[in-house]
């Protein structure tokens, strides 16, 4: 923990996090956007904290980031994940953000990138999310690519998914990391998972059916000094999958409204995301629910197999 030191002016790591890193137990970053940002009250709330259970049971440590009054949370307690599914006063934070909340004392909740960030201060190599940002559709035009893909492109670290949002080119997304050296893993499928849906057509790099052989390939690509993530997708279970043709035209629909309303930028997957929910009738809640906790089983058995390698 000695890369910690020099950050007690800015990180809170809570205790039980703190002492599983001391000893080398498997620890598992999870981002708080999704609560604040990605899914409504109480589902959020009952989401992160299923999340947190999943992990426990499995015996592994969880780490919800966030910045609550300018204090960088690596971990949090009950009432920190209210408060962080309850406020309106929560900013959804990338890294160009960081620094402002944590100066003027705001609150933030940690996207990928910045759950990316957070998980690198305190040394957790694993993070689970529900989907990775991307390029954005139009992007040609628009130069609207996630901070996410940067964030993993430069860090150490292994994050657990459901695929790119398929609200985004998931093609493109595919190319940027390509270029970028990140290796994308399918866990148990040869196809890039499209969040709603196990397929998209796109194919991943390689394939792992095991996780102390994916944990392998981590602890090799990291002794080399190959620095950057991999990028580890999961497809949501068939059971709980939704049909392409329902979600993209529920995509198209909501892609318009945003290009009326003028919603660009962070706020763009937020609205879209909610847009979807609406005109599903709330299955794709539902389905987003389903693979979060999916990502978080296998992001679980990922961190044993990686802390037994250490």
């Amino acid at each position: 923990m000695k890369q910690f030191e020099g950050l007690k002016k800015y990180v809170d790591i809570k205790d039980e996090v703190r002492e599983a890193l001391e000893r080398g137990k498997p620890v598992v970053a999870l981002e708080s956007t999704i609560i604040s940002h990605g899914m409504p009250y109480p589902q959020n709330l009952e989401t992160a904290k299923k999340c947190e259970e999943i992990l426990r049971q499995e015996g592994v440590v969880p780490a919800t980031t966030a910045i609550i009054g300018g204090r960088i949370k690596v971990g949090l307690t009950e009432e920190e994940l209210e408060f962080m599914a309850t406020s309106d006063k929560i900013i959804k934070a990338s890294r160009r953000d960081y620094a402002h909340i944590v100066a003027r004392g705001l609150h933030g909740a940690t996207t990928v990138a910045t759950s990316i960030i957070t998980a690198g201060l305190a040394g957790i190599p694993i993070l689970v999310t529900g989907g990775i940002g991307g390029v954005h559709r139009g992007a040609q035009e628009t130069m609207d690519i996630s901070r996410d893909l940067q964030e993993l492109a430069g860090t150490d670290i292994a994050v657990v998914c459901a695929g790119s949002k398929s609200i985004l080119d998931i093609g493109l997304t595919l190319e940027y990391l390509e270029t970028y050296g990140v290796p994308v893993v399918g866990y148990t499928t040869s196809e890039m998972p499209a969040f709603y849906t196990p397929k998209s057509g796109h194919k991943v790099d390689y394939q792992y059916d095991d996780t102390d052989l994916l944990a392998q390939m981590m602890k090799t690509k990291w002794d080399l000094n190959l620095q950057g993530g991999v990028l580890v997708t999961v497809p949501i279970p068939e059971a709980d999958a939704m049909d392409g043709e329902v979600i993209e035209k529920a995509i198209q629909e909501a892609l318009k409204e945003a290009e009326a309303q003028g919603i660009h930028g962070k706020e763009t997957t937020p609205f879209l995301l909610s847009k979807v929910v609406e005109v599903t009738g709330g299955d794709s809640l539902k389905a987003n629910i389903s693979l979060v906790l999916n990502n978080t089983r296998v992001g679980a058995r990922l961190a044993k197999s990686y802390a037994e390698l250490q």
